[in-house]
């Protein structure tokens, strides 16, 4: 099997992540995995959502969207709707819930953080990619909280990173491309913490049931990704924290 990039059926295609990508925002990263391209921005704002008043907590949650050129064949902007589509829904409460499982609110105090995921070009992994690259432009953010005193210390108490993976053609892979994933038996998105913890799983098998067996190589695949991912986070994470 040929693969993008010539990669092995555990390789991830090309990362690169560049901090500070959108100046006025509190954190930013533009992430590019293969040819898809997301910008994460992170907005903090003082205050929280109204149910969350006098709580002593603060909140992250997240929105996600595809520019109409994203796709190719241009993809109608969800204002000219009037609402947001399912997918757009489910894949930002994804990134939000991602988000969460790694913040202390209480250390966070009544302040909250925004993040926006915007999809440059897809070609498949768009919410893994946002999430990655949301983590980093959040990291930016706290960073920022803390040197401004609002808040005394971080509120992250650990990484996140998130990779799809797959069975296409009874072959475990991943990070699948748009062709892989159009085509694949078995599509999965693992959402992992950086002690490899398990904060979601999205696992769907289109035409042929998935073995316990295929699940476990599935997830090793995706750790395997994931400790990558990590790596260029992190050092995303320091050149942000330079410039």
């Amino acid at each position: 099997m040929t693969r993008s990039y010539d990669r092995t059926q555990d390789a991830l295609r090309p990362v690169t992540i560049e901090p500070g990508f959108v100046r006025t925002a509190s954190g930013s990263a533009l992430i590019s995995m293969g040819e898809t391209r997301v910008i994460c921005t992170a907005s903090a704002e003082t205050g929280v959502p109204r149910w969350r008043v006098g709580s002593g907590l603060g909140w992250v949650t997240a929105e996600y969207g595809m520019l109409p050129a994203s796709t190719g064949s241009r993809k109608a902007r969800d204002i000219t709707k009037g609402r947001a589509d399912g997918r757009t829904i489910e894949i930002q409460r994804l990134i939000g819930r991602s988000l969460r499982g790694v913040v202390d609110f209480t250390a966070l105090g009544e302040n909250s953080i925004y993040l926006d995921c915007d999809v440059l070009q897809a070609d498949g992994g768009t919410r893994t990619a946002s999430i990655t690259g949301a983590y980093v432009a959040l990291a930016l953010a706290c960073e920022q909280l803390v040197a401004a005193g609002t808040i005394k210390r971080s509120p992250l108490t650990g990484t996140i990173a998130a990779v799809s993976c797959g069975i296409v053609g009874g072959v475990p892979l991943l990070d699948l491309d748009y062709p892989e994933d159009s085509s694949a038996e078995v599509d999965a998105n693992v959402v992992m913490t950086g002690d490899g913890g398990l904060v979601e799983v999205q696992a769907t098998a289109e035409r042929t049931p998935l073995s316990r067996a295929h699940l476990d190589e599935l997830l090793a695949l995706a750790e395997g990704g994931i400790a990558q991912l990590r790596e260029h986070q992190d050092a995303a994470i320091a050149e942000g924290r330079a410039s």
